[in-house]
């Protein structure tokens, strides 16, 4: 079994103009269910999206005997879903709820490719372990070095003086899914927090 019950992935609701895109999707889901034919049975948590590399993941998981929970505001319901979803459907408020359910009910984050709702929650949940908030792993799936660019700002910002040195070993990154599921495993935090878990009583943020 693996080391987490529930991850979740952050990704597009558009499959994005290569077919390397669909097919790192589909490889994450199954490697969420299975390692080396050993059984890994993890639940996915999503943003509820039926299309797009969202339903790659959602539907791969779901064929492979896991449960899928979707996390989508009402305003995107008639954009992102469609006939062909599968699992559960949470539906919420606003996109403050869908990213505060997501926080609390996943064990660990992943981002696939995406555009600039994907990059938001991202970089949320890296923010959020920062100031210690959460302890769980945030992993970027870097397909094809997508994300070079991100990961060289990052680095500028640790050597002009923005993030600490230590901070940035909170973004674990692979270029493969199984690679980036082993290094996720292995995480342990090492970077001080901002401030512990504990005093932050926002209730979006409780229970993390």
């Amino acid at each position: 079994m693996g080391k987490f019950r529930r991850v979740c992935v952050f990704c597009g609701s558009n499959s994005g103009n290569r077919t390397i895109f669909s097919d790192a999707a589909s490889e994450l889901g199954r490697e969420l269910v299975l390692v080396s034919q050993v059984e890994r049975k993890m639940d996915l948590i999503y943003g509820g999206g039926s299309i797009g590399l969202m339903g790659l993941v959602s539907r791969t998981v779901f064929n492979g005997g896991c449960n899928v929970l979707g996390i989508s505001p009402t305003a995107l319901l008639p954009l992102e879903a469609t006939r062909n979803a599968v699992g559960e459907v949470l539906i919420v408020s606003d996109m403050h709820q869908r990213k505060a359910e997501m926080a609390r009910r996943a064990d660990a984050f992943i981002a696939l490719p995406g555009g600039y709702g994907t990059f938001e929650e991202l970089l949320e949940m890296i923010t959020w372990s920062q100031l210690g908030i959460h302890a769980k792993p945030v992993g970027l799936l870097n397909v094809d070095g997508y994300y070079d660019c991100l990961l060289r700002l990052f680095d500028k910002g640790v050597e002009e003086g923005f993030i600490k040195p230590a901070a940035r070993n909170i973004v674990i990154s692979a270029k493969t899914a199984r690679d980036l599921m082993q290094k996720m495993e292995d995480y342990v935090p090492v970077h001080e927090q901002v401030a512990p878990s504990h005093s932050w009583s926002e209730e979006e943020i409780s229970n993390l």
